[in-house]
């Protein structure tokens, strides 16, 4: 415990005092080992391996050497003797001071020692009192400790005693139990052989046992061995006098023998042998039962007293199992009850006996116990208590106080019997028991130890303080020193995986075979894979550090999300998975903001989505947010909203598929993406549209998207931590879905970085639905859309076809939420949607003069019905004519309802997949040989919808060059490109990637190299500069090049044409994707960043403001 000085002594602590404390304490638990002492067969024990408890040392250092030689120059002014270190020992003697006067007189002298002593008296009274009273709550806290001790002690002895008596009531229980339907159906099973000695007995006194044969007498005893469940048969022995032997065995056909040797029985006063028995004891048929000492003691003690005689346990014949035999006398006449011995004797007949097999009789009676393997019984005959013998029972299981006895009752008063049963294994530590005693312990020590703590915790706190600070600036330190490995390990794993990509591209480049092509794209997506993961950990690592940054340029967040479909298209077409995105036509076209980071929340929750759904859908919907709030308080109509649509009656029962509003029929987690608050917003969308509002003058677009999926669910207990960096709902080695568990942490502080906030509503069993908000601004009116998609890389897309307007489509589908979907889509192609989802007769009256093409749902009322849509068209249709002699017209538009049986629109069928069968199928209902297959994509279903109706696209003049490898090879054929890395492998894939297009490649290794190749005077056109390189880095080649181009350029300006003129573009080409490298990049007179490793897209977003207008 650390000792305070005297707080009235006039020494006082400096702040450089240097404090030392030394604090240790162990604990031991002592092993413990249990089994049982009474059978060497079973055995059960434990043990513990002492765990101390290590304690720790602290030594907190002063500050500087200043501080120090002041707190020696005060200690030794103040009489204090400094330890080793110049450590300054708290609570010690007091001895001379170093730094004393020296007296000027004896009389000087004699009065500083009088001082001196009576300084050095006063400072050991006051400083022992001070002591006392310092510690005097320490001695408190110690005798606190003690009490609680005992007090927990008491608690742990009590529950531990009532753990013991529930333990030894629950094997009384049991064994009781056990004992007693034992002891009833050996009574039972008795009691019928009793009544079988009866029968026999009143045959003799008739005269007529002369009925009873084996044969009768076997079927008797198999149709009442139901009543006898514990005995394994019964046996009838004639009692055969040695005069009437011959005649027996003459009789009978066989002589009487032995019963073990089975050979003739010798001559003797009587015999016993078995003429009838049951087919399961049969062995004994002939044999002497009074050859055997055990049959013959009972055979005899059963006629002379007239009751049931039961004999020892013994070994039976064939089985060897442990048995007994219970034996009746059956006598010729009628005897009265008080009749003597001899009298029995002289009218005994014969024997009936029934043989138990005690090992497997009790043990199927046992095995109908529940917990019989908690537990070990055993059953003794104890007529001899000083020798008992074992009936039934694997080990010997000894009297003890652990051990519960049931006395058993067989019938027989002469022998005695009882059940021993104990538990298995020895009871478990009684962990309530020592959890509450060591509960209420700790409980009690954290009382007392947070009112000792308080007493010290003050002295503490500038101290701490002080720490701070130096914490602080080692943090800071150690930030700097996280960017700069984060860097480092990104280039160092980039830089290899830049290779192996870059190589797998240009191996997919030649000529292989079908299986060595799926083998080289396996590996590349293996790669891609790889590089999602380090990109995902170094944005965490770059979160966390609080240096991600957001880019704010223009994006089509229409086009985003069709890139999204696009990648998961071929898993949810495989899972049978609608998978769907829906967005509102109040959202602009052109947003700006970040555009990728937007797309990697969106990929995290699709694939999180998709990876944890099974059947159903996939719904992203983008809303603005005050239409979400609004429809939320219900501030608008739904009547607004059946533009296009019409009403009728329900459809037919065999098409309809009653299941609930969604997407896909399955219900989801959050209502309030219900069709009805859907309805709301649609509501606000027409009077939108209808408005012809563009904007509300806001500069600032807040968006609410929501993905809704119907997969397994997030369980309740881990919905808290779904948001914990590198936390699973399932964390276990073995997970079935695999992923790292930062995506959804990563898109949250993304979100929250664009001004949102992300929530989600999720039920088990039933889905998921994530939202969350973000805030963009809108594109200046006066900027039009084609000049920002002709001029900036990201929203470089093809437009979509122009040649569908005026174009007039009808959407079949029984579930409204999917047919605004396909609505939505088909109306960002400029084609006038009607959708109907109602009854066969009312579609059919509406399809006519202005429809070009009618889509229908696969499953539109059901499974696969809408295949069969054109059949029952055509019936539904004729009974509409047959039954309407008028046409109707839709008011709002003025198209012809009546059906027109000489021309019908082409129809396509939309699915989710489709087999071989169901597309020939669809072809002879009527359909057009193109189906859109979902996820539906405006330029996938324009596609579609050109090939199905002959119609040519008009695309607008310059994106044919724009698209894929023609245009990436028009800007860099004949262009001379010098590549600069250290790296040979990295060399040859950026020249492969390069020479593919056409560029006249040249290659360096080093920087210095670069700047010899990079004179005035060159003749290359670009320059790829990778950063990282031992000796010159790309910044100080970039650097020397420019200034190199500075100085050339002043020659030129006074007449001297020395060089080309001209500034080369200079691409950075690295691994790193740290921002603040992107920054040095430009810093240093690069141009632009290339990471490593660098696909088509990114390399021609890259060249493509250099080469397409120019550069000078």
């Amino acid at each position: 415990m650390r000792r305070r000085a005297n707080p009235s002594s006039s020494q006082q602590l400096s702040g450089g005092e240097i404090i030392m404390s030394d604090r240790s304490g162990g604990a031991k638990k002592g092993g413990r080992g249990g089994g049982s002492d009474s059978s060497p067969c079973i055995s059960n024990g434990s043990s513990r391996s002492k765990v101390p408890l290590k304690g720790a040392t602290g030594v907190y250092m002063s500050n500087s050497k200043k501080q120090q030689q002041q707190h020696r120059s005060s200690s030794a002014a103040g009489g204090r003797r400094p330890g080793r270190l110049g450590l300054q020992w708290w609570g010690g003697d007091s001895g001379s001071s170093y730094a004393a006067a020296k007296p000027s007189s004896s009389a000087a002298a004699a009065a500083a020692v009088h001082r001196r002593e009576s300084a050095a008296t006063s400072s050991s009274s006051s400083s022992s009192s001070s002591v006392w009273f310092e510690h005097w709550h320490t001695k408190l806290f110690i005798l606190w400790v003690f009490f609680m001790a005992l007090v927990s002690l008491s608690v742990y002895l009590k529950m531990n005693a009532e753990t013991v008596v529930r333990r030894r009531e629950t094997l009384a229980n049991m064994c009781e139990g056990r004992a007693r339907m034992l002891e009833n159906q050996f009574v039972a099973s008795m009691n019928h052989v009793r009544a079988l000695t009866a029968l026999f007995t009143t045959l003799h006194i008739s005269k007529q046992i002369a009925m009873f044969n084996q044969e009768t007498f076997s079927q008797y005893a198999e149709s009442t061995a139901f009543e006898r469940p514990l005995m394994s048969g019964v046996a009838y022995a004639d009692r055969v006098l040695h005069k009437d032997r011959a005649s027996f065995e003459i009789s009978h056909g066989w002589t009487i023998k032995e019963m073990f040797s089975k050979e003739r029985q010798q001559d003797g006063d009587e015999y016993a042998p078995t003429t009838m028995s049951q087919d399961t004891v049969s062995y004994l048929t002939s044999l002497d039962m009074m050859s055997g000492q055990e049959d013959r003691e009972n055979i005899l003690r059963a006629r002379a007293s007239g009751k049931g005689a039961l004999t020892n346990p013994f070994r039976l014949l064939e089985s060897k199992h442990l048995g007994v035999v219970f034996t009746f006398a059956v006598y010729s006449i009628h005897l009265p009850a008080e009749a003597t011995p001899e009298e029995r004797i002289e009218a005994t007949a014969g024997y009936i006996g029934g043989a138990f097999d005690v090992e497997t009789l009790v043990e199927n009676l046992l095995r109908e116990f529940p917990g019989s393997e908690i537990i070990a019984v055993n059953v003794y005959d104890i007529t001899n208590e000083l020798c008992p013998l074992v009936m039934y029972g694997h080990t010997n299981v000894s009297k003890s106080e652990n051990t519960y006895v049931s006395p058993l009752d067989f019938g027989d008063p002469l022998r005695k019997h009882e059940m021993r049963c104990r538990y298995n294994e020895d009871a478990l530590p009684p962990w309530t028991a020592i959890s509450t005693a060591v509960g209420i312990f700790v409980i009690g020590f954290l009382v007392g130890h947070m009112l000792h703590a308080s007493r010290n915790r003050i002295d503490k706190v500038e101290e701490n303080c002080r720490m701070f600070e130096k914490l602080k600036d080692l943090a800071d330190e150690a930030s700097v020193a996280k960017s700069q490995f984060l860097a480092t390990v990104s280039h160092e794993i980039r830089t290899p995986m830049n290779g192996v990509l870059g190589m797998l591209q240009m191996l997919m480049d030649t000529r292989l075979d079908a299986t060595q092509q799926d083998y080289a794209r396996t590996a590349q997506a293996s790669g891609k894979v790889l590089i999602t993961l380090i990109n995902e950990v170094l944005d965490q690592a770059k979160i966390e550090s609080g240096r991600l940054e957001l880019e704010a340029v223009p994006f089509d967040l229409r086009a985003i999300l069709d890139d999204v479909l696009s990648l998961f298209s071929g898993k949810s077409r495989d899972e049978g998975i609608e998978l769907a995105v829906y967005v509102s036509e109040k959202v602009p076209n052109i947003l700006i903001g970040d555009p990728g980071r937007f797309r990697q929340i969106i990929i995290n929750l699709v694939g999180n989505s998709i990876k944890f759904t099974a059947h159903g859908h996939i719904f992203v919907c983008v809303h603005i947010t005050e239409d979400m709030d609004m429809a939320m308080e219900g501030d608008y109509s739904v009547d607004d909203y059946n533009d296009g649509e019409v009403d009728g009656p329900d459809p037919p029962s065999d098409m309809r598929h009653n299941q609930f509003n969604t997407l896909s029929g399955y219900e989801t987690a959050d209502d309030r993406n219900s069709w009805e608050t859907f309805q709301l917003l649609l509501a606000q969308e027409r009077s939108y549209s209808v408005a012809g509002l563009d904007s509300d003058g806001n500069d600032v677009v807040n968006l609410v998207v929501s993905v809704e999926d119907t997969g397994v669910g997030i369980p309740l207990q881990v919905q808290e931590r779904v948001f914990t960096p590198f936390m699973q709902a399932d964390s276990s080695t073995s997970r079935t879905y695999g992923g790292t568990g930062i995506g959804l942490s990563i898109s949250k502080c993304l979100v929250e970085l664009m001004s949102g906030e992300m929530a989600f509503v999720s039920r088990p069993e039933i889905g998921s639905t994530f939202t969350f908000t973000a805030e963009f601004h809108r594109v200046h009116d006066r900027v039009l859309e084609s000049v920002l998609r002709n001029t900036n890389s990201v929203l470089q897309t093809p437009p979509l076809p122009t040649c569908f307007r005026g174009m007039q489509a009808l959407v079949v589908d029984g579930r409204p939420v999917r047919s605004e979907v396909t609505r939505h889509h088909l109306r960002r192609l400029d084609v006038g949607v009607f959708s109907l989802s109602l009854s066969l007769s009312l579609i059919s009256s509406t399809v006519g003069g202005g429809i070009d093409i009618i889509l229908v749902d696969k499953d539109a009322w059901g499974q696969g019905t809408g295949i069969n849509f054109p059949r029952r068209l055509c019936q539904s249709a004729s009974d509409y004519l047959n039954s309407r002699q008028r046409y109707k017209y839709l008011p709002s538009s003025g198209l012809s309802l009546g059906f027109m049986a000489a021309r019908f629109p082409k129809m396509m069928l939309v699915a989710t997949s489709m087999t071989a069968n169901e597309h020939n199928l669809a072809r002879e209902n009527g359909f057009t040989d193109t189906a859109v297959i979902k996820p539906l994509r405006a330029s996938m279903l324009a596609a579609c919808l050109q090939q199905a109706l002959g119609v040519e696209n008009r695309r607008e003049q310059g994106w044919e060059l724009r698209e894929g490898s023609r245009s990436l090879h028009k800007l860099l054929s004949g262009k001379r490109v010098l590549v600069v890395d250290d790296n040979l492998v990295n060399r040859r894939v950026a020249e492969g990637a390069l020479l593919k297009y056409g560029a006249q490649v040249e290659c360096v290794n080093s920087g210095r190299d670069a700047i010899l190749k990079l004179k005035p005077h060159h003749n290359f056109d670009a320059c790829f500069m990778d950063v990282q390189m031992p000796e010159m880095d790309g910044f100080e080649a970039t650097r020397f090049i420019r200034q190199a181009e500075k100085e050339a350029s002043e020659w030129m300006s006074v007449g001297i044409p020395k060089c080309r003129p001209g500034r080369i573009p200079i691409l950075a080409m690295t691994a790193d994707v740290i921002q603040a490298t992107q920054a040095r990049c430009l810093q240093c007179g690069m141009d632009g960043y290339v990471a490593k490793p660098f696909d088509e897209q990114q390399l021609y977003n890259a060249v493509a403001p250099f080469f397409e207008a120019g550069y000078a």
